[in-house]
């Protein structure tokens, strides 16, 4: 969307700019502000209107530390999904598959959202509505927006954002949210807000803060929105048969279930669900935890992109619904923060897009250490340890 300026001015600047010359991102903030103000002013809205969105907006540093230090996702998925699943949580979220089992039958009959995942995401994203965020949203999204790492994200949450204050939705002196500029019970993004903003309890405004229906409703709203099909499972725990070929293992090589059947795959307990085509993935390697996943798994994808987060939410979705303590398995040790970012500037100077050099293990960086690991002869499992490490 953002034209950028060539060459080394662009460099020395440090900014992008729209065709009409104003800068998209970075320089002074003040000026960005300018530019931004001008850009809301072209869309018709009032002086008064843009003026009283914009009063007392400021660059918010805290965001930005948030922003950069998001280490939390450099954790396996055995340690980042038990700090995440505590027992208290577990018992929290079957006690709402009680308390709240009309409105999650309601979202499962109009969006085809199960209890299960709309619980774990409300758990995950703010303990069931207790921990919200203390952000003015506003501000977060004019800091992320200002900043160049990803401002083709944030600005058009701004222009939703002022949408929302025309519409009498959204004060931005007062609305408080995430560091990232989400907002109410399961962090939406103004946006999205907009666009499947559910008044679920019809008082005639979506209250995504204070009101259970609106923010549950209007998650089930999104998750449909971003293609999840009604009925079909998402995750599976299961046990790999004796000399498993590894070279089927990964989120790129998706199969029919029936081929997984013939090659020996079995669930921990009952029978493999559904139809269709599912992939394998195995978190940490094949000493580790094995799961089938089926194309609804990547649509939670859609609503975070951490691949450890999303495997931790959709494993706590089916404990809700009654799945089995996860089998740990005895993996070997994976890298430190430092080797990771180590072994992915290895891996971009072998020629794999790994994405940004950060020290988490995502999708990119796994499928770059699966080609690896066919190369070097290594079981291709996706889980990168010292030896491939050494290798390299």
């Amino acid at each position: 969307m953002w034209q950028r300026f060539s060459g080394a001015l662009a460099l020395c600047l440090g900014l992008t700019t729209t065709a009409a010359g104003a800068a998209t991102c970075g320089g002074d903030f003040a000026t960005w502000l300018q530019g931004l103000r001008a850009e809301l002013l072209a869309t018709g809205a009032s002086e008064a209107g843009v003026s009283r969105f914009l009063r007392g907006a400021a660059p918010d540093p805290k965001v930005l530390a948030a922003d950069r230090q998001q280490g939390v996702f450099q954790r396996s998925f055995t340690d980042f999904s038990r700090r995440l699943i505590s027992a208290d949580r577990l018992n929290k979220a079957r006690a709402k598959l009680t308390s709240e089992a009309a409105l999650l039958a309601q979202a499962e009959r109009d969006y085809g959202v199960p209890p299960g995942i709309l619980l774990a995401f409300w758990a995950f994203e703010t303990d069931f509505g207790a921990v919200q965020g203390d952000f003015n949203t506003r501000n977060a999204l004019l800091t992320l927006a200002h900043d160049c790492r990803r401002p083709e994200l944030f600005r058009p949450q701004i222009a939703a954002a002022f949408e929302l204050r025309q519409r009498g939705d959204f004060d931005p002196a007062t609305t408080r949210g995430a560091w990232a500029g989400e907002i109410g019970m399961v962090q939406m993004l103004p946006a999205d807000l907009l666009a499947r903003g559910v008044d679920g309890d019809g008082d005639g405004r979506v209250d995504l803060q204070h009101s259970v229906a609106d923010a549950l409703l209007s998650g089930a709203a999104l998750i449909r929105d971003h293609g999840w099909q009604a009925g079909q499972p998402w995750l599976t725990e299961v046990r790999l048969p004796k000399d498993f070929d590894l070279s089927h293992s990964g989120l790129t090589d998706w199969l029919p279930v029936a081929d997984w059947r013939a090659k020996g795959l079995a669930p921990r307990e009952g029978d493999l669900p559904g139809t269709g085509e599912a992939a394998l993935l195995l978190p940490q390697g094949r000493l580790g935890p094995a799961f089938l996943v089926w194309p609804n798994f990547r649509v939670l994808s859609e609503w975070n992109k951490s691949l450890v987060y999303v495997t931790t939410a959709a494993y706590f979705a089916t404990r809700i619904e009654g799945a089995p303590v996860f089998d740990p398995g005895n993996p070997v040790p994976g890298l430190t923060p430092a080797d990771m970012t180590a072994l992915q500037e290895k891996l971009k100077q072998r020629g794999h897009d790994v994405g940004r050099v950060d020290g988490i293990l995502g999708l990119m960086t796994r499928e770059a250490v699966r080609r690896e690991q066919i190369r070097l002869g290594l079981p291709p499992d996706a889980w990168p340890d010292r030896n491939l490490l050494e290798r390299l």
